[in-house]
């Protein structure tokens, strides 16, 4: 119990403290009190590099990741209004994760041929599901293909590293001088300023749809992923199946939901 009380009084300091290091910096520009606060958020950019490395080939470094990733907590720190009340968390895992993203997207060793296949492969299961009116299965999505199972699979497999940067890419169009609305905002709540938050509730409603009519194995990935914080390791762990084959349902939901929304973005840019 003594233990117990200790730990919590202990998270309370490092709150307060924590507090009192905004309000210095946002008052002062303090550089040390600034380097506080990145030493005291340094660990978000070692879970944001060791979730986007999940979905990564071995040869891409680490290191990088990290790298990149502090790039988006310097631009977090500088950013973040503290007096709204908005956990920082929050808002800098999403600037942590896009400056990830990127810095993988500037070294472009993603071939065009891959991305090709992506978007084939989001706008066939969009094609699909407008005229089956249901999510098209694995052997209705290889005979429109034309390709076997192992191609099938193969294919999925290149694919989610495409979608793990098309997370970024914009989904419909902005004002002038705004930043373009992303998937990853509708994931996750990364948004601010009321431009993008109005721009978010045009597209919030279609996606809230898009996941629902989701195949049911598909629609828990994307939950346990992106509002649970479950590794697709974990997610295999809960539903009983390999982290491969999970890795294979997450790339098929994204492609899936990509396809939609990139029919409303015609939509709204019409």
């Amino acid at each position: 119990m003594e233990v117990a009380v200790g730990v919590i009084g202990l998270m309370r300091d490092k709150e307060e403290q924590l507090s009192i290091w905004w309000e210095q910096y946002k008052e002062t520009g303090d550089a040390g009190v600034r380097e506080q606060l990145i030493l005291s958020y340094l660990h978000l950019v070692k879970y944001a590099a060791g979730r986007v490395a999940i979905g990564l080939p071995a040869t891409v470094d680490h290191d990088d990741l990290v790298s990149y990733g502090v790039f988006g907590l310097l631009d977090a720190i500088d950013k973040f209004d503290h007096a709204r009340g908005v956990k920082f968390e929050s808002y800098a895992l999403v600037r942590i994760r896009g400056a990830i993203l990127d810095g993988l997207r500037a070294v472009d060793w993603v071939p065009r041929s891959v991305r090709r296949h992506a978007r084939e492969l989001s706008r066939t299961m969009a094609q699909l599901e407008s005229q089956l009116g249901r999510p098209a299965t694995d052997e209705e999505m290889r005979a429109a293909l034309d390709l076997t199972p192992r191609e099938y699979g193969a294919l999925l497999q290149d694919v989610a590293v495409v979608n793990l940067l098309s997370l970024e890419e914009p989904i419909a169009p902005g004002e002038s001088g705004e930043e373009r609305l992303r998937l990853i905002d509708m994931l996750t709540d990364g948004l601010d300023g009321p431009a993008a938050i109005a721009e978010r509730e045009a597209v919030l409603t279609a996606l809230a749809e898009a996941i629902e009519v989701l195949p049911e194995r598909e629609r828990l990935i994307i939950t346990l992923y992106y509002y649970e914080g479950l590794t697709l390791k974990e997610i295999g762990g809960v539903i009983g199946v390999t982290e491969s084959r999970i890795s294979q349902l997450h790339t098929k939901a994204l492609s899936r939901l990509r396809g939609k929304l990139e029919r409303l973005e015609i939509g709204l840019a019409g």
